[in-house]
């Protein structure tokens, strides 16, 4: 049977789409969490107790981790009744916006305890945003992927959010360097006003994406399930444990993105702004090239390996790179970071979008991964605030923090071993256990 023509490069359109959106998107999310370790302690909270406000300060980086779950069930809802196509477009325009807005705040000096306020309510709407962001992207490269190649393809969304997390070092970088009441006062507003040019360039290139032809042929044939939350925790509430458990594997990323550049910069350590920034670039920019490797690898393997791969050698890794920040050794901390976060990670990172989204069909593939990933990344988000606590009072027992995360990846090889493996399935019988009778089938029909 040929394939249409106009259908030939909409897996590789997907892809591109997916990666350049969640890049754009995913600069805002982290330009955050920089400004939420180096800036915003100084300008939103009691600048009297240092300790206090960095700790207030990075709650709010996983304030948006708590709204993800919740965003994760409406957009998720809507994803699987109304397409992956609108949701992708949605998720974007609302991150562009709260992000341009924390731009426009005022600071604790201006309005007292209202800033703060303000600046979580911002918040809460980057995670609503980002709660259906990576999910629809994911549903849409991989129900668009050749069945072969569906590990590769859908790798594209997450090197999108390394490539966003890099623009966003690379934006903090020149700022970070500015004198320090320029910083202050008007510097740290520039990467978030950015964020207009991020919701137009990402609107016009996900607009002209077509919907997926798995998502068409289900509605077409059997039509949309009435309520996706109710299928899904009757049918697939295992799958989504494991994807609880598995998204765990997230707090690698948010202690060596935010933690672990406090920690370097603080006066018990001593690293400058600058040189720590340096570090996540390099490790994001190895990553770009590192996660389609790893995928490509579990088209042939399979994705239960090297998603183990990479839980467990973070759980290793993480202990070797916070040590190597506490020696005040830049060379090596720079040499470790790469390979902790740029490589080794990267084998999970890679791997999850194909592994979560195979574990559902096409009725609730955007329901799954959004509540299974949300739920887990609101952990993960904060994990930056626990290891903050348990740091000690001056934030630097860095090995009880290596513990913690080391203990955070238990969950997710738990996860992996007892998964199916589903690198080799059709895409049309992914998530399916047994055919249903027709009477049994909860849709609209189309």
């Amino acid at each position: 049977m040929s394939v249409p023509a106009e259908a030939v490069g909409q897996p590789k359109k997907a892809a591109t789409a997916a990666w350049i959106g969640s890049a754009l998107e995913y600069y805002d999310f982290f330009i955050y969490g920089s400004a939420a370790a180096l800036i915003f302690p100084e300008i939103f909270f009691d600048k009297s107790d240092p300790a206090t406000a960095t700790l207030l300060s990075l709650a709010t980086f996983g304030v948006a981790y708590a709204a993800r779950p919740i965003g994760a069930l409406f957009l998720g809802h809507f994803g699987d009744k109304v397409g992956r196509k609108k949701i992708m477009v949605f998720t974007l325009i609302l991150m562009g916006l709260s992000t341009f807005l924390i731009g426009c705040l005022p600071t604790r000096d201006q309005v007292g305890t209202l800033a703060p306020v303000l600046l979580v309510l911002c918040r809460v709407l980057q995670g609503i945003s980002a709660a259906g962001e990576q999910a629809s992207a994911n549903s849409m490269t991989l129900e668009h992927a050749p069945p072969n190649r569906r590990g590769f393809f859908t790798s594209f969304t997450l090197s999108g959010t390394q490539g966003g997390q890099l623009l966003a070092t690379l934006a903090f970088i020149p700022i970070a360097a500015l004198p320090e009441d320029q910083l202050l006062s008007w510097g740290w507003r520039i990467p978030f006003f950015l964020s207009i040019a991020v919701a137009v360039v990402g609107y016009v290139i996900r607009r002209k994406l077509e919907e997926t032809p798995a998502f068409e042929q289900q509605t077409a044939s059997e039509g949309v399930v009435k309520m996706p939350l109710a299928f899904l925790a009757r049918n697939h509430w295992a799958d989504v444990l494991r994807v609880v458990a598995g998204a765990l594997i997230a707090s690698v990323s948010t202690i060596f993105t935010v933690w672990a550049l406090a920690y370097a910069t603080s006066d018990s350590v001593g690293m400058s702004r600058s040189s720590m920034l340096w570090v996540g670039a390099l490790a994001n920019l190895v990553a770009l090239g590192a996660i389609p490797v790893w995928a490509t690898l579990s088209d042939r393997i399979g994705r239960r390996p090297v998603f183990l791969i990479g839980a467990a050698g973070s759980a290793v890794m993480m202990f070797v790179y916070l040590w190597a920040i506490s020696t005040g050794n830049y060379p090596l901390t720079l040499v470790l970071g790469i390979v902790t976060f740029g490589v080794v990670y990267s084998a999970a990172n890679g791997v999850w979008p194909s592994f979560y989204g195979e574990m559902f069909s096409t009725r609730v593939r955007l329901s799954g991964m959004a509540i299974g990933t949300q739920i887990g990344f609101a952990v993960a988000g904060f994990a930056v605030t626990f290891a903050a606590q348990i740091a000690g009072p001056d934030g630097s027992d860095w090995s009880a923090v290596a513990f913690f995360t080391a203990a955070l990846c238990v969950p997710p090889v738990i996860a992996v071993l007892t998964a199916r493996e589903t690198h080799s399935i059709p895409t049309e019988q992914l998530g399916e256990r047994t055919p249903k009778p027709a009477a049994e089938r909860e849709t609209v029909t189309a």
